[in-house]
């Protein structure tokens, strides 16, 4: 008899352990580059390359390369360094499909979405969580298709 409070209190215990909930009551989601949002629009710093530095080609001129694949793949994903508006941080986003990267200039404002498996990396890509879905008001994917065309300014 009299046993409420102990179950309640108990309960109240294990929450925390459920990972949603304490996502939820911890205020993390604040932190995060999005602020809790699904999509932010940035400005493209760079395009980036990262991950293994600077190669020099046969010409000798210094080339920026992109972030390498994770074993067992051998690819040279595209990405871009993009700066928030809403809060200035800095992320890297990824440039999805072939040639995608060349819709893309520095400055050009993009809105970036998030990647797959909720806030964590897809795939063989480190350190990338975030995508490219529009550069300067068009969709990408229109560009790629060659439906649109990127607005000249």
């Amino acid at each position: 008899m009299g046993a409420g409070r102990k179950l309640r209190v108990h309960r109240r215990n294990q929450r925390w352990s459920d990972k949603d909930y304490k996502k939820s009551h911890l205020g993390s989601e604040w932190k995060k580059p999005f602020a809790g949002a699904s999509h932010a629009k940035g400005i493209v710093l760079e395009k980036m390359y990262v991950g293994i530095g600077i190669r020099a080609d046969l010409r000798g001129e210094s080339m920026p390369v992109g972030i390498e694949a994770k074993q067992p793949n051998s690819a040279i994903r595209k990405c871009a360094r993009v700066q928030l508006i809403k809060n200035g941080k800095k992320i890297a986003a990824f440039v999805p499909n072939d040639g995608c990267l060349n819709f893309i200039e520095e400055n050009d404002e993009v809105l970036i979405a998030g990647f797959g498996r909720r806030g964590h990396a897809v795939g063989d890509i480190p350190g990338v969580r975030f995508k490219v879905v529009k550069v300067a008001g068009v969709s990408l994917l229109a560009l790629f298709r060659g439906k649109k065309e990127k607005p000249r300014n």
